[in-house]
């Protein structure tokens, strides 16, 4: 049994310590809205927050992961202290904005997005282009941008 703290609640699994964290999200704790892209750390679909910093899910050994907070794309906008059912910021610009067009990788664009946010929340083009390394398919490259400059008020 191995021990991990997902979206503020304690969560016990029994899993291999070399599972990836990606397939215990998903497969035993139901948090789908971490995807599956590449399986090696290249694409960001499998981002979530470690400790506060995005981290690829699908490299991280679920031993590395426990003793860490662990936030997901369903635990966003509580971890950001908001009330149940209300979006985080960056998922309501992704909206309005209309950021996504299949959608797929989004979850893990909106979890880089809101990472890079926190830390800088005034971010230069060239910041946003170093932190948002997730790949899309579709190409919303300037959807992404224009949102989190328009959360960072400079829109």
């Amino acid at each position: 049994m191995i021990t991990l703290t997902v979206n503020g609640q304690t969560r016990r699994v029994e899993a291999e310590a070399d599972t990836p964290l990606l397939w215990v999200l998903r497969e035993d704790l139901g948090l789908t809205g971490t995807r599956f892209g590449c399986g090696v750390a290249a694409c960001g679909a499998c981002t979530v927050h470690l400790d506060g910093e995005p981290a690829r899910s699908c490299a991280i050994p679920l031993e590395a992961a426990a003793g860490a907070g662990i936030t997901t794309i369903e635990g966003l906008p509580a971890a950001a202290g908001l009330a149940e059912g209300e979006l985080h910021p960056v998922q309501k610009a992704w909206i309005e904005i209309q950021v996504p067009q299949c959608g797929y990788c989004q979850s893990g664009m909106i979890m880089a997005a809101a990472a890079l946010l926190k830390a800088n929340p005034k971010p230069s083009d060239a910041q946003i282009d170093a932190a948002i390394t997730n790949l899309c398919r579709c190409g919303t490259y300037p959807r992404v941008r224009r949102a989190i400059r328009a959360l960072s008020g400079q829109a």
